[in-house]
């Protein structure tokens, strides 16, 4: 996995995520039949765990896809996916 984001946005990633997983385990310690706070502290390790290894998912996907497009564009010749309407 090579890293795509930046220095400043990891350390933002681990300070919020850090913040969102105390937050949602003292919660969790209060009102242990409510799953939304699991949810949030799950939420928060992913946050914690993109901000060390510097390397999110989906700004990945989105990347690719954006790069996919450009290249499909650049090789057609137009801004717009359909062929045929270039034709008409």
């Amino acid at each position: 996995m090579k890293p795509n984001i930046g220095t400043l946005n990891a350390m933002v990633r681990i300070t919020c995520g850090l913040t969102i997983l105390a937050c949602s385990t003292a919660e969790l310690t209060k009102y242990r039949r409510n799953g939304r706070h699991l949810l949030y502290a799950m939420m928060g390790a992913m946050k914690v765990a993109e901000g060390i290894t510097r390397f999110c998912p989906l700004t990945k996907m989105i990347t690719d896809s954006v790069s996919a497009q450009k290249n499909h564009t650049d090789e057609t010749g137009s801004s717009t996916p359909d062929p045929q309407i270039n034709e008409l």
